[in-house]
């Protein structure tokens, strides 16, 4: 169930008869800034780019399993590009530049969007989700989806990261013993890997910070309603987001520049297009500069080795001139979980059942979160070998949006995550931003005892609150990376990526894996 289209991978560049192709361009380490230079001064083109990613995937991808499917589009939507840089017409820093979608997010290119389960192994929509159709619109090529974890990690309490019955266990570019987190599991192990320029991922509670600290990618959870989420398969509408994985800021900043904007079947951008702005305008090396930086004391000491990176980190932020304040507890942080899981179950199954009956019946015959159990039980064997769905049937239980419990689950979590949690710890320290490890670094898989996080306390409170969150990278620890984050108050993103661009550019700490084909 893995279609990972071996013609499309057997892709070279046109020549003349009898002649050698051109050797196809580097991508391994390239952010799109050098993408773009290569094209600008004729060392590449869209479609060079697009067959190269196809060619090193076919060696790279294999052991990884990153990609669910190729999209059979992506030259044609290369060549177009192409001509359209031929002619004048190319603008903006995507333009041409090819990237993978998460397979929980709709395009109108011909691939189920599958969300990783069988029941969706069909889901040929033809229709892009709003968040797509704006990085087409820059030019962007679709150049596949991404492997993730099985509907978005949201299951079973006892999934494995990464994991997928269509598109298999993916595995971290580092160490392909090791997780590359999730939910957006494929998103980061492909870009880490140099299987694409960039990719979109979704986040409900770290499934973009955590994949790209690990895989040593920036990525950039934004404030909940400024990128779309229609046609995205759900869980929560209070914590859902889709948002950029990047090697660089610059490249994230212009992403989401690109990805911001109100759109009307989402209520919850309505502010966006105010709110939007040119991310990568606001980037300077010098943004630290006099900045008090909260330090997230309570979301360290989980692991002596990546407290050693961490206090390099914030040495790093203070040499830039950044101010530090310790910043020792974050209040209610039990009290927010619990709250959580009474939203994300309630919210998952009316997203869910609002989902399903938008799609095809006669391609996916699934039209509930009952119909989803019932399918999952009925086909065991292939898609509950590894975990089970206790958290579907828990969400199956809930009795909607205008229950009690729920209603104060959800403004209890918001409160204490949000106006009592992140804003009024930026006001009793008088600081611009929390800084914080965001996790450890990657545990090795384990189908018995399944996933092993080390530390993850730095973003929570900014999923439950639907405020941003930054990771960028922070440095490796056994030759394994690990993430800095930035949180800050609800539409702060252009803030962050300063702060985060200033540090990535003192620091220079990203590390690209160390692959058999580079």
């Amino acid at each position: 169930m893995r279609p990972l289209l071996p013609v499309l991978f057997a892709v070279t560049l046109a020549a003349p008869a009898g002649a050698m192709p051109p050797p196809l361009p580097s991508v391994a380490n390239r952010s799109m800034v050098e993408l773009q230079a290569d094209i600008t001064n004729g060392r590449a083109s869209a479609e060079s780019l697009v067959s190269a990613y196809i060619v090193r995937g076919k060696s790279i991808d294999p052991q990884l399993r990153s990609i669910i499917a190729l999209n059979p589009n992506a030259l044609s939507q290369a060549n177009a590009a192409d001509l359209a840089r031929r002619k004048g017409a190319a603008a903006g820093p995507l333009f041409g530049m090819a990237i993978l979608i998460k397979d929980n997010i709709e395009t109108l290119d011909p691939m189920a969007t599958t969300a990783g389960s069988l029941a969706l192994a069909e889901n040929v929509t033809g229709r892009d989700a709003p968040v797509v159709a704006r990085l087409r619109a820059a030019g962007v090529v679709v150049l596949g989806k991404a492997n993730l974890s099985e509907w978005a990690n949201i299951r079973s309490n006892g999934s494995l990261s990464g994991w997928s019955a269509v598109g298999g266990q993916a595995r971290n570019p580092y160490d392909p013993a090791r997780s590359t987190c999730g939910s957006s599991a494929g998103s980061g192990a492909a870009v880490a890997a140099g299987l694409a320029a960039a990719a979109v991922g979704t986040e409900t509670d770290g499934s973009i910070t955590c994949p790209a600290a690990i895989n040593g990618l920036v990525g950039l959870k934004p404030t909940v309603g400024l990128v779309s989420r229609s046609f995205i398969v759900p869980i929560s509408d209070s914590q859902d987001t889709a948002g950029p994985m990047t090697r660089t800021v610059r490249d994230a900043a212009d992403m989401l520049t690109v990805m911001a904007g109100s759109d009307p079947k989402d209520p919850a951008t309505a502010e966006a297009d105010a709110r939007k702005g040119d991310y990568a305008a606001g980037l300077r090396r010098d943004a630290l500069k006099g900045v008090r930086v909260g330090v997230m004391r309570y979301a360290a000491g989980f692991h002596r080795e990546t407290d050693v990176v961490f206090e390099q980190a914030l040495a790093a932020l203070k040499a830039q001139g950044a101010i530090l304040v310790d910043v020792p507890d974050f209040p209610n942080r039990r009290e927010i979980g619990a709250n959580e899981l009474v939203v994300l179950l309630t919210e998952l199954k009316v997203g869910m059942n609002a989902y399903l009956a938008s799609t095809d019946p006669t391609k996916v015959k699934v039209r509930s979160l009952a119909d989803v159990i019932a399918f999952n039980t009925a086909n065991a064997d292939r898609e509950m070998s590894l975990f089970g769905q206790e958290l579907f049937e828990m969400a199956e239980k809930t009795t909607g949006l205008a229950d009690p419990a729920y209603l104060k689950a959800r403004d209890d979590a918001r409160r204490m995550a949000g106006r009592e949690g992140i804003d009024a710890l930026l006001a009793k320290h008088d600081v611009a931003v929390l800084v914080g490890p965001t996790l450890g670094p990657s545990w090795l898989i384990d189908p018995v005892l399944k996933d092993r996080y080390v530390g993850g306390g730095a973003g929570n409170a900014a999923a439950v609150a639907g405020y941003p969150h930054l990771t960028v990278p922070m440095g490796q620890v056994g030759g394994l990376p690990v993430g800095l984050s930035f949180v800050g108050p609800k539409w702060s993103e252009a803030r962050l990526l300063a702060y985060g661009f200033a540090y990535e550019q003192a620091t220079q700490m990203r590390r690209p894996p160390a692959l058999s084909v580079n």
